[in-house]
């Protein structure tokens, strides 16, 4: 079975956006995600901004990038769970150490983590739902 043919079969909430939706937010957001990331990488190497500053973006892209191949790859829902909340976290995290310095690479940040909390709900719930099957 395809990957889709599975997340197909899974229950989930009605509220669940088609999976072309879900494409769309994500071909909106990584743009935002590839500007603000590198801006805040290129920095940190130019010694700008401390190495530190980074870190939770170096995580949020590692946790980002990791999820498809758990969730779908995997299909690893319980792993995805933790995945996804990492990535959360990590976006709250980016938005405080950012602030300080480059207040626009913190409010950029905005769209992704109403996105992310929307998707973490959305991962819990089907989590939830298809627990033991």
């Amino acid at each position: 079975m395809t990957w889709i043919e599975w997340y197909d079969s899974l229950a989930k909430p009605s509220w669940t956006p088609a999976p072309s939706t879900i494409s769309l937010i994500w071909m909106i957001l990584y743009p935002i995600i590839l500007i603000s990331f590198g801006f805040v990488f290129v920095q940190a190497a130019r010694k700008k901004l401390p190495g530190k500053v980074a870190v939770p973006f170096a995580i949020n892209l590692t946790a980002n990038l990791l999820f498809m191949p758990i969730f779908a790859g995997l299909r690893n829902m319980p792993l995805a769970c933790v995945d996804i909340l990492i990535v959360w976290a990590t976006i709250i995290w980016c938005v405080v150490v950012a602030w300080p310095a480059y207040k626009w690479v913190a409010v950029a940040q905005v769209p992704y983590f109403v996105w992310v909390s929307a998707a973490t709900v959305i991962q819990v719930s089907i989590t939830a739902m298809n627990w033991g099957t």
